[in-house]
């Protein structure tokens, strides 16, 4: 069907709205305009124009000479990270805890979801609910306060269990292990709510003809609930490559000691210390644009790859 034929299969109306101008369509819907305003000019603000200040990545900046007063390096701070001893480890590291956090953590929420949807005591689901929810709304600074108590080597819960008295904080092969064991625990639960959500707008008369037919409860899950998880866990998987290489600064830098560096080495937790402690906000500024760069190049990769698994596009 070509263009002509789809507009006249649309009938009269909408070649109308069609050839209203835009001007016209903006009077006839300003209140929706003006409540779009609002967070544009917003994004505008705080979000477009602080990139201006990017193009300290590429100067030796002085606050005293200013964004143009600064001398003009080039790629120097660029260089400089990749030529820095730790730079492929803080990569490395980086790289693999996001892979593993997704690989383990992405899965779960669509499990426990699942779950939760065949439960049929409404007063129990509620209070499993609740309880897998209420770890989401511990400060990030807590949570790591309690996992220093739970594993430490003196009275620790997880010592006490195994009759050992390690201090596993100190150890590098055991901190993956606890950053996402950790992260799982807390945001599990809530991570579930959007496929609550889904699963709660599907047709019941579906499950009832898929009982009449003798399907069982798996195989409902596989060919009514799966299908319906499908599109909302492809964006919240698109959304999750975005970040691939954001692993969350307050927990490392809370957790991370002088003994578990080879691993916990991560960087976001160098640029905090280059910028801040250090004071070298070109640096800092280089390292975190390069780590911008990649997570947009992951995030076009995984969505051209989810698209066309799906024939679904988000992006």
């Amino acid at each position: 069907m070509n263009k002509r034929q789809r507009n006249q299969a649309a009938g009269p109306a909408a070649l109308t709205l069609r050839r209203k101008p835009l001007g016209q369509r903006i009077l006839d819907n300003w209140q929706l305009y003006l409540l779009l305003l609002v967070p544009v000019v917003l994004t505008f603000l705080y979000k477009y124009i602080p990139m201006y200040g990017i193009q300290i990545a590429f100067r030796d900046f002085k606050a005293s000479r200013g964004y143009l007063g600064s001398e003009w390096v080039g790629w120097y701070w660029f260089e400089r990270f990749f030529t820095s001893p730790t730079c492929w480890r803080m990569i490395k590291n980086t790289v693999l805890i996001s892979l593993y956090s997704l690989l383990w953590s992405f899965p779960i929420p669509i499990i426990l979801s699942l779950i939760i949807n065949q439960l049929r005591f409404n007063r129990f689901k509620r209070v499993v609910q609740t309880v897998l929810y209420a770890p989401h709304f511990i400060s990030v600074m807590v949570i790591c306060g309690m996992i220093r108590i739970f594993l430490s080597p003196s009275g620790g819960l997880l010592n006490l269990i195994l009759g050992t008295s390690v201090d596993f904080l100190t150890e590098s092969s055991a901190f993956r292990t606890i950053y996402i064991a950790s992260g799982i625990w807390q945001d599990a639960g809530w991570g579930c709510i959007i496929y609550l959500a889904t699963l709660a707008n599907v047709d019941p008369g579906l499950y009832e003809a898929a009982k009449v037919d003798g399907a069982s409860v798996f195989q409902r899950i596989l060919h009514i609930d799966l299908p319906e998880l499908l599109p909302m866990a492809i964006l919240n998987l698109i959304m999750a490559a975005g970040g691939l290489m954001n692993v969350g600064f307050e927990k490392v830098w809370l957790l991370q000691t002088d003994l578990n560096k080879a691993t916990s080495d991560v960087i976001a937790v160098y640029v905090y210390q280059q910028g801040i402690e250090h004071a070298k906000y070109s640096y800092s500024t280089a390292v975190g644009l390069f780590n911008t760069v990649v997570n947009i190049v992951l995030l076009l990769i995984v969505n051209k790859i989810a698209s066309k698994a799906s024939d679904v596009q988000f992006v």
